[in-house]
């Protein structure tokens, strides 16, 4: 086991109030910057200032990157006008913007039980316990990148089946103590949308293809990948992690024929942040909600970002510091 450093000393909020204005950050009212640190927690708000930290810049100037992440190194001073008032702004606009993207999403996780409940429990109630309805290349062992060997299907199953053993809705709680076995429809009040996103994976073509077209789509995997990344966004909301300027490793797919999307005109950067996956969520959302005016509620809010240093438009995947581009969602 290595040996690891001491932590670093433990500092009382007082403390860390002197630190952060010898740092530069601009603090008009010390005790209320300690209440929010009492309230918030230092590393949480951390965050939301990381932007506004200067960047460490090389002898010519440019901006030294750290060698394992490869994204530019912070120094612990602040840019010059960076006030402690809107770090806190920056954070209660973010707490927003996880309660917008979090109605949306449990709109569409609904909706998406509903319809694989449906479209797969007509062949079978029993259908999320049958391998026949999954793609064979699922059903069959690997060796991952670290040399473990895996079965998605097994591990899928016994994930959802324990979700299922833990659950305490009513519906289930009635199949235990009748002694039924639980169908799809029933199954599916357990299940999270991660358990959502994989089982539309692993199923075949034929059945993605039933519910996909419940939802006017044809592309399997784009779809997967737009599960995977809202289910992602679902859960960074739900446990109060900030979104605003989140970026994924991967970029989302869209269908660029299509006229919703070339009006947006998403370049690599958007699909990567939270533009891309609020176009995403808001063609899904206006299919399945026609009178929703949640795109209006999002367009909004993003009007009011605080205006703070490094926390910019571009970092939310907006094309430039316009803001929202309204007249694209017809706005």
């Amino acid at each position: 086991m290595p040996v690891l450093t001491p932590p670093k000393p433990f500092r009382t909020y007082s403390d860390l109030v002197s630190i952060l204005a010898a740092r530069g950050l601009q603090i008009d009212d010390a005790q209320r910057a300690e209440r929010k640190l009492a309230q918030l927690g230092y590393y949480r708000l951390s965050g939301y200032w990381y932007p506004a930290r200067q960047f460490q810049l090389d002898d010519q100037h440019q901006r030294q990157l750290c060698h394992i992440t490869k994204k530019p190194l912070r120094l612990d001073a602040f840019a010059a006008g960076t006030k402690f008032d809107e770090v806190v702004a920056l954070y209660r606009f973010d707490k927003d913007l996880r309660m917008l993207m979090l109605d949306a999403i449990e709109r569409l996780e609904v909706n998406l039980k509903t319809v694989i409940a449906h479209e797969v429990g007509y062949h079978d109630p029993m259908a999320y316990t049958n391998a026949s309805f999954i793609l064979q290349k699922w059903t069959r062992p690997y060796v991952d990148s670290r040399g473990k060997q895996r079965n998605k299907w097994v591990e899928w199953s016994q994930k959802q089946q324990s979700h299922i053993a833990r659950s305490q809705e009513d519906c289930i709680q009635w199949h235990f103590r009748a002694g039924k076995s639980i169908p799809i429809w029933v199954a599916v009040e357990a299940w999270d949308f991660g358990d959502l996103s994989e089982f539309f994976e692993l199923l075949t073509g034929k059945y993605q293809n039933l519910i996909l077209n419940r939802l006017g789509l044809s592309d399997a995997k784009v779809f997967s990948r737009w599960v995977q990344q809202i289910s992602y966004l679902r859960n960074r909301s739900a446990h109060h992690t900030r979104v605003w300027n989140q970026v994924s490793p991967n970029a989302l797919s869209v269908p660029h024929t299509e006229p919703y999307f070339q009006k947006l005109q998403l370049n690599n950067d958007a699909l990567k942040r939270l533009y891309g996956l609020i176009s995403v969520i808001w063609y899904l959302l206006s299919r399945i909600a026609p009178g929703s005016s949640w795109i209006e509620d999002v367009a909004a809010l993003i009007d009011r970002k605080p205006n703070m240093p490094g926390c910019t438009y571009v970092a939310m995947g907006f094309p430039s510091e316009a803001g929202f581009p309204r007249a694209s969602f017809g706005l």
